[in-house]
């Protein structure tokens, strides 16, 4: 026997019976954030591999551990993207859409690729929703992502979500606070580990990231950035809390958090979630703003803000809710004996092509196993054709809930008339009563 070949660790099928909980999901987003002005983008899965480099940070874990990166037959080396922002950034500068447009709103979802650790709701390859607007430094832009992001989650039913918020200052005041900030780690260095060693001679905010249990708790402890934020940087901070207060939008001041790339200056968030389904895995969503990244990637000074959510930890999020989202037939057509095959089949094809939904057996079989198959597809209804029912143009329709039966043409416009007709008297009538 040939050997089985499966799926590669950390990189999952999506089925249907739990795709319409992710169609659900970004159908959400891309009407919401539609409503917002934000256009949907669309770049590819591979990218130059010093696009990432540059962006995301050489010290950072995603490019020194994370990546996917190959040679391709032309020796170039290429990466699978880990992240969103930076190729849209890339799509930004190489159409130069600062000529055509000042203020710019994208929108993007897709899957992205880490090799990283797998845990609740993370994998190798991931899915993300995200955004970015290019071309306005104003706080309000800042608290417009922010509202967007709250919007959706909202939208998607999520309790217990908190906004995280920081500042990590600018070029201007950041230097003062690396300077403090490592000092307090010399100071701590025998309780950091190996890789929180390199990071204080490269990046010491990557600190603050590290996943080590030691290594946050020496963080706990350390300086706060929000203690020397220049007057421009404070002042762009106090503006966002105070529009995100006008926004009823409720946040955390957390001054430990500084996001996992490099790019990132003043303002950064994270939407946490409270649920046990994510166990440590618990941010939902984050980003922030970007100022410098379109400049450092060859294009002009244009500032930027952004977030990205993981889709595989919202749809984790929605199948512990319980509520259903698979979307069951309208009608269901049994052939009640061979010679009634083709009428069925034909008149299934007339009631798709005007847009009813409808199961049917291609295989034929007996009636009672086509109609074990209709009650196990969760169609509201079902209507058998036999041979009297061609004879005489009529038919009964069924509902499957409760055994109801009407009386209905053949045609299709009769019978798309009677299924809408009791589907409308189902919806309208009072819990617990019957159409």
């Amino acid at each position: 026997m040939s050997q089985k070949i499966v799926g590669v660790k950390g990189m999952n099928d999506l089925l249907p019976g739990e795709i319409e909980i992710w169609q659900h999901v970004e159908g959400l987003a891309r009407e919401l954030f539609g409503r917002y002005g934000y256009g949907e983008l669309r770049t590819p899965m591979v990218e130059d591999t010093a696009l990432f480099v540059r962006s995301v940070g050489e010290e950072t874990d995603i490019v020194g551990k994370e990546m996917y990166t190959f040679e391709d037959k032309a020796g170039r080396s290429l990466s699978l993207r880990p992240e969103g922002t930076a190729p849209a950034a890339r799509a930004f500068i190489e159409h130069a859409i600062a000529n055509q447009e000042p203020l710019t709103r994208w929108f993007y979802m897709g899957p992205m690729f880490r090799y990283e650790r797998m845990k609740t709701g993370r994998y190798r390859q991931f899915y993300q929703v995200g955004a970015e607007a290019y071309g306005s430094k104003e706080p309000a832009q800042d608290v417009e992502v922010m509202d967007m992001v709250a919007r959706f989650l909202d939208a998607l039913g999520l309790q217990d979500i908190t906004l995280n918020l920081n500042s990590l200052g600018d070029e201007a005041c950041r230097p003062a606070y690396h300077a403090k900030l490592v000092e307090y780690l010399q100071a701590h260095k025998a309780e950091l580990c190996e890789d929180c060693h390199r990071r204080m001679e490269t990046n010491p905010l990557r600190v603050l990231d590290c996943k080590n249990e030691k290594c946050q708790a020496v963080a706990a402890q350390g300086p706060s950035v929000l203690d020397v934020l220049c007057e421009p940087c404070k002042a762009h901070f106090d503006e966002v809390q105070r529009k995100l207060t006008a926004l009823d939008i409720r946040f955390v001041v957390n001054p430990r958090m500084v996001r996992g790339l490099d790019y990132y200056t003043r303002t950064v968030f994270e939407f946490i979630a409270s649920h046990p389904a994510l166990g440590t895995a618990s941010t939902v969503g984050g980003g922030g703003r970007y100022d410098k990244l379109v400049k450092s990637l060859g294009g002009t000074d244009v500032p930027a803000v952004g977030f990205a959510c993981g889709l595989d930890r919202l749809v984790l999020l929605l199948k512990e809710s319980g509520r259903s989202f698979v979307q069951v037939p309208d009608l269901f057509i049994a052939a009640a004996d061979p010679g009634s095959h083709d009428a069925a089949f034909a008149l299934a094809g007339r009631l798709r092509h005007q847009g009813l939904r409808v199961d049917f057996d291609t295989r034929g079989g007996s009636l009672k196993s086509q109609m074990k198959r209709a009650d196990k597809s969760g169609a509201h209804f079902t209507l058998v054709l036999g041979e009297l029912e061609r004879t005489s143009g009529q038919g009964k329709l069924k509902q499957m809930s409760n055994g109801q039966q009407w009386e209905t043409a053949l045609d299709p416009a009769s019978v798309i008339a009677t299924v809408r007709a009791r589907r409308a008297e189902v919806a309208s009538a009072p819990q617990g009563g019957t159409a």
